[in-house]
């Protein structure tokens, strides 16, 4: 039965997987979908920080944004890129271009924000990256703890899946490369030169292709996007409140916007993979 499975506070017992929508059908899930930065991968933990400064040093450079001083303007784009997390970078240049024009400076395009922003970010993750390519540092070191477990498990179990991240798809494959993780996934999708919505786009073509129900596909994410899109079709959506600076920690903001945004489960990693395999692909009695 159910309740077996659960404390009173509705976490499977002994684990952190806390249920928030006890009413899935589970053990019918066929097809996965994986977001990558902060789901799976922590190589580009930090990013928000090279967002936020170069955000904060365009609108200082306004007129409104002189009037209302550094400290304002920091709160305001925190608070942006807090709400924004999941949705691919150009919406958020987007955002930063138009609220230069609201700013009353003259704005440079989403795209040209967007290099500058990703100039800036593969220069702060350089050393990382060199540190994996040339083995000095493993792969393990740049994962959610019990990522590559779990996936080694789905595969295991015959079950399809996928990796759809707001971030270029060209860095996404060859971090996922780095990380020794490409192997399980039958695509790898990113951000293209164009204003197409990635992760809605997957979602729609493996239900469409595979003529899923709802409850046979399920997607891991730690953004609003991937949550809302898989609910969006019915499916299983499991928020991974991952603290990407103590890996292993529960990020209680993650938690509570993944809450809002329709998880049905939470994990704050993958450590418990076994019971949280038995748990989705196991049907009830």
């Amino acid at each position: 039965m159910l309740k077996s499975f659960y404390k009173q506070n509705m976490y499977l017992e002994k684990t952190a997987i806390e249920i928030i929508n006890p009413k899935i059908i589970r053990g019918q899930i066929r097809h996965v979908l994986f977001d990558f930065d902060g789901t799976l991968s922590l190589i580009r933990t930090g990013w928000q920080r090279i967002m936020a400064s170069l955000m904060v040093e365009t609108l200082l450079c306004t007129p409104k944004g002189r009037e209302l001083g550094e400290e304002k303007i920091q709160k305001m784009v925190t608070e942006y890129i807090d709400a924004s997390t999941g949705l691919q970078t150009i919406f958020q240049m987007k955002w930063l271009a138009e609220k230069v024009t609201d700013f009353g400076g003259k704005p440079a395009s989403p795209w040209e924000y967007k290099r500058l922003y990703n100039e800036r970010l593969c220069a702060y993750i350089a050393e990382r990256i060199i540190a994996l390519r040339t083995g000095r540092r493993f792969p393990e070191e740049f994962l959610v703890p019990g990522a590559q477990k779990f996936l080694v498990a789905l595969r295991d179990l015959g079950v399809r899946c996928y990796l759809a991240s707001g971030t270029d798809e060209e860095y996404v494959k060859e971090e996922a490369r780095l990380l020794q993780i490409d192997k399980y996934f039958a695509g790898i999708y990113g951000a293209q030169k164009n204003w197409q919505d990635v992760k809605r786009t997957v979602i729609k073509n493996i239900i469409k292709q595979h003529r899923l129900q709802g409850h046979e596909f399920a997607a891991f994410g730690d953004g609003f996007v991937e949550i809302q899109e898989t609910k969006a079709v019915n499916g299983i959506a499991v928020g991974v409140a991952s603290d990407e600076v103590a890996p292993g920690r529960l990020n209680l903001w993650k938690r509570q916007r993944l809450i809002r945004a329709g998880a049905d489960l939470i994990i704050p990693d993958f450590e418990s993979c076994e019971i949280l395999v038995n748990y989705l692909f196991s049907k009830e009695e």
